[in-house]
């Protein structure tokens, strides 16, 4: 029998599965540790890890020099040579960045562009970098699946863009037009919901069941929340769009646009504008604000910071997480000044939401929404590793 359920090929299938996620979250274990966190005995632990190693999904090394008594358990690592390729098509440019099953980052291209990227475009551009890089970086790689970190509403059920209004996208079939072009299965969700779940599995939110998640890129702003360890994604996939909602602003005098939405108000856009960049990667305008004597530019600073602030508050008061995390252009916001951020969040979010709340900025920087694109391209890989490898 062969079914993948209750039968021995099922538990068989969720055993490696398990082995192979457990390397791939946590990095390199040894079989020893592998074996108390299965709860496997020793024999079986070993097999299936040679059997990972013969589809070319781990590695087996030595162990690390211990003064332990007894012979050291084998270390076993996700094989950093399976790749996927991740995708985050912008206003301004399209990234594509090679990710490693272990979570390294060995290639990476920004692709500037000046007109909207049509997703023909973006799907050529795929196929042209997985060509060259093929036959020349990557040529001893194993590239396995493509992830797209779409900045609009993402239908969860097949990839479709239902609407990305920034790049003027609007039923746009992303997913099936990159596996055409490309030859490999692909994925396609929201770009801020997989910074979410980057950031929960690997990053400033690694072992925290309950957080908010908020991306400011080109497009805007985007979000993803996890509640009790899990990524809400809603009835359609379209969940955590905070840049949408209408923020309070106290004083009038900090409004720019009327009846204008968050994303208006908070905006990398404006925030060029006062460092005086024409376009650049979040690295060049945090340097560029930083490096800013005038008033200007600390102005604009202070003033998204008191909007952001309200946005957030509404976030705590209405899901009670214990962190929140700011990546792209927010996370330059709130590292201008921290504390006046947390501190203006705290007076107006009920005081008892706010008890166990932290507040830090994307600990994966640029690779956020990179490896979170990518670990959605590996996930049939990790669920199934004997139907994948």
């Amino acid at each position: 029998m062969t079914e993948r359920d209750g039968t021995l090929d099922g538990v068989h299938r969720r055993n490696l599965s398990k082995v192979l996620g457990l390397v791939h979250l946590e990095g390199p274990l040894s079989r020893a540790r592998l074996t108390a966190l299965t709860a496997l005995n020793r024999s079986t632990v070993a097999s299936l890890a040679a059997e990972l190693v013969d589809l070319g999904l781990v590695v087996e090394r030595a162990p690390d020099p211990t003064n332990r008594v007894g012979r050291p358990s084998p270390v076993i690592a996700a094989d950093p040579r399976v790749l996927a390729l991740a995708v985050n098509p912008e206003v301004d440019a399209v990234t594509v960045a090679a990710v490693g099953l272990d979570g390294s980052v060995p290639m990476r291209l920004r692709l500037d562009v000046d007109h909207l990227v049509t997703p023909e475009e973006v799907a050529a551009i795929v196929a042209d970098t997985l060509a060259l890089w093929r036959e020349t970086a990557l040529r001893t790689s194993r590239i396995v699946a493509v992830g797209l970190a779409v900045p609009g509403l993402v239908r969860a059920s097949d990839g479709m863009v239902r609407l990305a209004p920034h790049l003027g996208w609007e039923d746009a079939p992303i997913r099936a037009l990159v596996e055409e072009a490309t030859g490999l299965p692909a994925t396609a969700g929201n770009d801020a919901s997989l910074g979410a779940t980057a950031e929960h599995l690997f990053g400033a939110g690694r072992g925290v069941d309950d957080l908010v998640y908020l991306n400011g890129g080109a497009s805007g702003i985007g979000g993803g929340i996890v509640l009790d360890g899990r990524l809400v994604g809603g009835a359609g996939g379209y969940a955590g769009e905070f840049g949408q909602n209408r923020p309070g602003i106290a004083d009038a005098a900090d409004r720019r646009a009327e009846g204008g939405v968050l994303e208006d108000e908070v905006s990398r856009g404006r925030l060029l504008e006062v460092a005086g960049l024409a376009g650049g990667d979040e690295p060049t305008l945090a340097a560029a604000l930083a490096g800013s004597t005038g008033p200007e530019a600390a102005g604009e600073l202070a003033r998204q910071r008191r909007i952001l602030a309200t946005a957030l508050a509404n976030a705590v008061n209405a899901l009670n997480p214990s962190l929140v995390v700011l990546g792209g252009f927010l996370a330059t916001v709130a590292e201008d000044d921290p504390g006046a951020l947390e501190a203006e969040v705290a007076q107006q979010a009920m005081p008892a939401a706010t008890e166990r709340l932290a507040i830090r900025v994307a600990a994966l920087g640029e690779d956020r929404l990179m490896i979170g694109a990518a670990e959605a391209a590996f996930s049939a890989l990790l669920a199934d590793p004997l139907a994948h490898g």
